[in-house]
C-alpha cells in the first residue's frame, strides 16, 4: 500500500486527563477506574519510585541530601521515613521536589508519546503535583478528586499509619483543594460508596470524550467504599 500527498503524518493525539487532589482522597482508585474503562493510564507515583530506587541517580541524591536516616537496610529508600521528615518541614520537601520532578517529567512525556502511537483514544496522568509541577499545562482536562476531611482521614488510617501522622499529612496539605479547584476541569467528589463513585468517574469520561453514556461498563469491581481502596502512597516529590 503506498500513500499520496503529505504522507500519513503524526499519530493522532489521546485526549490528556489530569488527576489531581489531596492524599487520601481516591486519586489512584480514579485512576484505576478509568484503566477498566479502556484509558491509558500513567501513574506518576510509580515512576518516582521507579527513579528512586537504588542505582538511579535520583535515589543518590536523596541519600545524598537527607542521609541514611531515610534509608531501610535493603538499600532502598524509607518512604515513611522520608515522608515523616518532609511532611514536618517545607525546606526538606521542596529539596525532594527539586531533586525528583525533573527526573519524574521526561518520563512522563515519553509516555504520553507512547499512548498516542498506541492509538490510545485517552490517557490519564494521576499526579498530586500535576498543577504545581506544569503537568497539568499538558492536559486536554484536570480531575479534581475530593472527598470530605472525615473520610480523607479513616481512609489514611486505613492505611496503617499513626493518628498523629495522618493528621501531619493532612495539615501538610491543607487549602490544596482551594488552590487546585481553579485549574479543574471536572470535580469527583469521592465519599459516597463505590459503585456511586465509580458510575462518576464513568460519566464524567463520557462526558470528555464527548461519546455519552457509552464510554466504558459503569459496572465492575464493587469492593470497599468511595476510594478507600485508594493505597497509593502520596509522599510528596516521591510518588507524587
Amino acid at each position: 500500500m503506498t500513500t499520496t500527498g503529505r504522507g500519513a503524518g503524526p499519530p493522532r493525539r489521546a485526549l490528556r486527563i489530569g488527576i489531581t487532589g489531596p492524599i487520601g482522597c481516591g486519586k489512584s482508585q480514579v485512576l484505576r477506574w478509568l484503566a477498566e474503562l479502556g484509558v491509558a493510564t500513567i501513574d506518576a507515583d510509580a515512576v518516582a519510585r521507579a527513579l528512586t530506587a537504588p542505582g538511579q541517580p535520583a535515589h543518590d541524591e536523596v541519600v545524598r541530601r537527607f542521609g541514611t536516616a531515610v534509608t531501610a537496610t535493603d538499600g532502598t529508600l524509607d518512604r515513611a521515613a522520608l515522608a515523616r521528615l518532609v511532611f514536618a518541614d517545607p525546606e526538606a520537601l521542596a529539596a525532594l521536589e527539586a531533586i525528583v520532578h525533573p527526573a519524574v517529567r521526561p518520563q512522563i512525556l515519553d509516555a504520553l508519546a507512547d499512548a498516542d502511537r498506541g492509538g490510545a483514544s485517552a490517557v490519564a496522568i494521576e499526579a498530586i503535583k500535576l498543577v504545581e509541577g506544569g503537568l497539568a499545562a499538558l492536559c486536554d482536562e484536570v480531575w479534581l478528586v475530593t472527598c470530605d476531611p472525615v473520610a480523607q482521614r479513616a481512609r489514611l488510617l486505613a492505611r496503617g499509619g499513626s493518628p498523629d501522622d495522618a493528621d501531619r499529612r493532612i495539615a501538610a496539605q491543607r487549602g490544596l483543594t482551594d488552590r487546585l479547584a481553579p485549574a479543574a476541569t471536572r470535580v469527583i467528589e469521592t465519599s459516597a460508596d463505590a459503585p456511586a463513585t465509580r458510575a462518576l468517574v464513568a460519566a464524567a469520561l463520557a462526558a470528555a470524550t464527548g461519546q455519552g453514556a457509552g464510554v466504558g461498563d459503569p459496572s465492575g469491581p464493587k469492593d470497599g467504599a468511595g476510594a478507600e481502596a485508594d493505597g497509593s502512597g502520596d509522599e510528596p516529590g516521591v510518588a507524587d
